[in-house]
């Protein structure tokens, strides 16, 4: 009888301390964006920027963060509520695919989780966020929605990393443009 009791007690204590250790937090999206530009960065919640999008006016740090992007409050209004209807069977073969993979893998040194180690956590994370975004807007998805669905709580947005792919951008559209537009007309002398 002491045996039973003494086996019991032990599966009690171990059950509750594996609660106690075992037992974490579940995140349900992002409440913070670190935006790192050079050595310098700063921290905005995911709730001014809700706050921004649904009236439309910013707050003071949020004021300060926009000035700097040379980039007007509608601007910025238009990019955090524009809305992209995408079915969520496309989207999950899309991140899945890999074209996806490769597209992903580039946006995670733009857009990663704060210590993430490696490309792929990031990529796990885009890739997560971006389905469970669709999921929360019922087949859309903006920028809000997808900061939402992000699976950690702070969300790294790299700006050195985002101006190199978007020069790189610039570049492959002014080249797609060149080839595009009647490209022998531009080559001959006049």
């Amino acid at each position: 009888m002491n045996f039973s009791k003494f086996i019991i007690f032990k599966i009690c204590i171990i059950f509750i301390s594996s609660q106690l250790c075992f037992n974490i937090s579940k995140v349900n999206s992002a409440e913070n964006i670190k935006i790192i530009y050079n050595i310098f960065s700063r921290t905005i919640t995911l709730d001014d920027l809700k706050e921004f999008s649904e009236k439309g006016y910013s707050k003071n740090k949020l004021k300060r963060i926009f000035k700097a992007t040379g980039s007007t409050d509608k601007e910025i209004h238009n990019v955090l509520t524009k809305n992209f209807d995408i079915p969520i069977p496309i989207a999950s073969k899309l991140v899945n695919s890999e074209v996806g993979n490769i597209f992903l893998k580039r946006l995670s040194t733009i857009i990663h989780p704060p210590k993430a180690i490696d490309e792929k956590t990031g990529m796990l994370a885009l890739r997560a966020s971006v389905i469970q975004g669709l999921d929360m807007g019922e087949g859309k998805i903006n920028l809000i929605k997808f900061f939402e669905a992000y699976p950690t709580k702070t969300v790294v947005i790299n700006v050195n990393h985002l101006s190199k792919v978007m020069n790189k951008v610039e570049s492959i559209s002014e080249l797609l443009s060149f080839f595009t537009n009647s490209p022998l007309e531009k080559i001959k002398p006049n």
